[in-house]
């Protein structure tokens, strides 16, 4: 067996809240300690990793998913070396290439071309290789034109763009990125999935952080999840994300509290979910088969008949981008006392970015409960084409494919 590229054994990180810095004493102070007690200053110990244990092989992707404040980023502090671990050891063998911020490591008042030959030579890299990747680096971040500019006058893109592009180009042997989607744009994260990819297949090691799960799904062998510090599933990504997804807020929609909730309560929503090519998800891909279940209970426990369901997609500034109608879909009786409304749309038509649901029921004319912004779904990658939009008459601003269905549990 061959030996692990990296090793954790039982490391743990502790932050002291609470206490001040010590200042400085004066004589007197020093002298009348002699014949006083001096009060200790209160503090709480709070744990940002506990016990965490893994190994990883040469030329595996590894993606650390969990909450915010999981420790994830704390984690690959400790890996980078930036901050010390209090318990356990983490052994690497390699060079390490980090990004953990935007332009962590760069220095403000030199050239990217500068940055470049200093960020490798951190890495302990000869002038002769670091020159051997030089236009590669520059290509890749999209900066010939300012690569001899002091990177203080870059935009967050460009600083981004050549701090992937060093930290994914100067051969480390382990990369850790931390969430470093989350800042590029479209093009830009297609890209650095790509080049993710390649840094795997060359036999380097990867640790990649991100909350966006469909990259973590498609870039990483295996995944760790964590949980306010500890390690709560190790194994496969497709397990680990799927772990994720049924625990907390990003298993269901956390509705307002019913009674604040507008409508007669005779039926009530109580939990909203969403599934994507029949697991549980809150990331969707574009053409994707997509399934909204909506969690029902009857106040008196008997049948609704005439049951009339919406259900609207909005983007983030509130804009009705389509909607759901139960109309004419065997759907308007509800067996009580509770039950499970599914709405299924094959082909999910929409392009990437981050939109919410809204949804509301009405038995007759009267409107029994309305939810507003009751999930939050990001879309990504897929094929838009072909997934049969269709513009109606008087539906909203436009109808796509779908069905209701009343059901259990999938």
């Amino acid at each position: 067996m061959t030996e692990p590229v990296l090793s954790v054994q039982g490391l743990s990180k502790s932050y002291r809240l609470g206490a001040r810095r010590r200042t400085y004493r004066t004589l007197r102070d020093s002298l009348s300690g002699l014949w006083r007690r001096t009060e200790k200053e209160p503090s709480d110990t709070f744990w940002a990793l506990q016990d965490i244990s893994f190994e990883l092989g040469q030329g595996r992707v590894l993606g650390l998913i969990g909450h915010n404040g999981a420790g994830k980023s704390t984690l690959l502090k400790i890996l980078s070396r930036i901050t010390e671990p209090t318990a356990g050891r983490a052994v690497l063998h390699g060079r390490v290439g980090s990004l953990l911020e935007v332009g962590t490591g760069f220095h403000g008042e030199l050239s990217g071309r500068e940055n470049i030959f200093l960020n490798g030579a951190i890495l302990g890299m000869k002038r002769a290789d670091i020159a051997r990747q030089f236009d590669r680096i520059v290509a890749f971040a999209e900066v010939e034109q300012f690569v001899d500019t002091a990177v203080k006058h870059y935009s967050s893109g460009m600083y981004l763009r050549l701090a992937f592009a060093v930290a994914a180009h100067l051969e480390p042997e382990i990369l850790l990125v931390d969430e470093v989607l989350a800042v590029g744009d479209a093009a830009f994260q297609k890209r650095c999935l790509g080049k993710i990819g390649e840094v795997a297949e060359e036999g380097r090691t990867v640790i990649f952080v991100s909350h966006n799960l469909s990259a973590v799904e498609r870039l990483c062998d295996s995944a760790l999840l964590l949980d306010h510090g500890r390690v709560t599933f190790q194994g496969s990504t497709a397990d680990a994300i799927e772990r994720y997804l049924q625990t907390g807020s990003a298993a269901q929609g956390l509705l307002v509290e019913a009674a604040r909730r507008p409508g007669r309560g005779r039926v009530r929503f109580t939990r909203v979910r969403a599934l994507c090519d029949g697991r549980p998800a809150i990331h969707l891909t574009s053409g994707s088969r997509v399934e909204l279940l909506f969690d029902y209970d009857v106040a008196d426990g008997a049948e609704v008949e005439g049951a009339r369901i919406r259900v609207a997609w909005t983007n983030l500034l509130g804009d009705t981008l389509f909607i759901l109608i139960n109309d004419g879909q065997g759907t308007s009786r509800l067996p009580g006392p509770s039950g499970t409304v599914r709405a299924v749309i094959p082909r999910l038509p929409l392009h990437h970015g981050t939109y919410r649901l809204s949804a509301w029921i009405k038995s007759g004319r009267d409107l029994e409960d309305r939810i507003s912004d009751a999930l939050e779904l990001t879309v990504a990658g897929g094929d838009f084409f072909g997934t049969g939009v269709t513009w109606p008459a008087d539906s909203g601003p436009f109808l796509v494919p779908h069905s209701f269905e009343v059901g259990g549990e999938p």
